[in-house]
């Protein structure tokens, strides 16, 4: 790993890697990842897609078409900058607040919404991307993210794997087993702490004395970094490092990605009980797809036109998919069962038919 995240941004010494300001502005030039065109691109139409399909699932939500769904918004830059710095056989060990890494790493947003939806084939992504299905269980993403990276490290794969958490996550207990298991192997990881400020109502300065998170790190012996999650640039040249540290044996490396989640914490939150609207607006003013706005248009990569061509590509196109969701019909009751083993236990296929026979005699 460089210089920059082993000396200059000891999380002991709480310093935040940022390159691009609020205003688009690169203020660390020496940082800068100096990504293409096309690069920049996609990692801003995946943001827009992610913000557009976000901020329609609530609709949806509210409309009685969608289950609980939990909004992503203003948390685009540190999925989408952490995915694009990965390999295509990288893989993504996530909780339930990763629509944009899914939909960087190829995952089709039906699947997304189907899951949403409450269809089980929700959770039967590509086996291409590498993505593991959503993960509501708070911690155990990261002991799954250290299995895999172990086992790849068994079988000499050149495969890191990536799991992400919350910062209220890493005050349990699996987060931090994980993380000591993990580094004793030196396996394969990077753990990804989206660091929105509070785990459900609880800010983190109450849920953990610890002055930052990226901290954690120190204890399990493994490297740690606090980044600008609004920022990026600053969360692709941060994975880039991290992955390729994990991924020449190394061992495993925290991410904290300060970041700021605008919406509720599901559709059944009410954020005002616990926070101001002052707070909200403040980190409104850093909002990491407005950055990035700036920093193509400064370019003349970017222009209006390009924005509201993309902005009703984007409606039309999770309209549609969303249309198709909905017409999918119900699944098969069995579905419910079968996806948890590779086989049904014998268990599983008695609460099966005796839960068959009970809709039967309900009719």
């Amino acid at each position: 790993m460089s210089h920059v995240l082993i000396k200059n941004f000891d999380p002991l010494k709480k310093k935040t890697l940022e390159i691009m300001d609020v205003d688009g502005k690169i203020i660390n030039p020496d940082l800068d990842p100096k990504l293409k065109k096309e690069e920049v691109l996609k990692i801003y139409k995946t943001m827009t897609l992610g913000r557009v399909a976000d901020i329609r699932a609530v609709q949806y939500q509210r409309q009685g078409r969608l289950l609980t769904f939990p909004p992503n918004i203003g948390q685009e830059a540190t999925q989408v900058g952490a995915a694009a710095a990965l390999k295509e056989g990288d893989w993504l060990s996530p909780a339930f607040r990763e629509m944009n890494m899914m939909l960087y790493k190829g995952v089709p947003l039906e699947n997304i919404y189907l899951y949403w939806y409450g269809n089980e084939m929700g959770s039967k992504f590509p086996r291409e991307t590498h993505v593991l299905p959503v993960n509501i269980i708070i911690g155990s993403q990261v002991a799954i993210g250290a299995g895999i990276a172990m086992a790849n490290q068994k079988q000499g794969k050149d495969e890191i794997a990536v799991a992400v958490i919350g910062d209220g996550g890493t005050s349990h207990g699996d987060f931090n087993e994980a993380i000591n298991f993990a580094g004793s192997f030196n396996a394969p990881l990077v753990v990804l702490v989206q660091n929105n400020q509070y785990g459900i109502s609880t800010p983190t300065e109450k849920q953990t004395k610890a002055e930052t998170l990226a901290q954690k790190a120190v204890a399990a012996g493994i490297k740690g970094i606090q980044v600008d999650g609004n920022d990026v640039f600053a969360m692709y040249v941060a994975m880039k490092e991290a992955a390729e540290h994990a991924r020449s044996g190394k061992g495993p490396v925290l991410i904290e990605a300060m970041t700021y989640r605008i919406g509720a914490h599901t559709t059944s939150d009410d954020p005002s009980l616990y926070r101001s609207e002052e707070e909200v607006e403040e980190w409104k003013k850093r909002d990491p797809i407005d950055r990035l706005r700036k920093y193509m248009t400064a370019k003349k990569w970017w222009t209006e036109k390009d924005e509201e061509q993309l902005d009703e590509e984007n409606n039309k196109y999770v309209q549609d998919v969303f249309a198709k969701v909905e017409h999918t019909g119900d699944y098969d009751l069995k579905e419910v069962f079968e996806y948890t083993y590779s086989e049904m236990t014998p268990n599983q296929v008695e609460q099966y038919e005796n839960y068959k026979k009970f809709l039967e005699g309900s009719k």
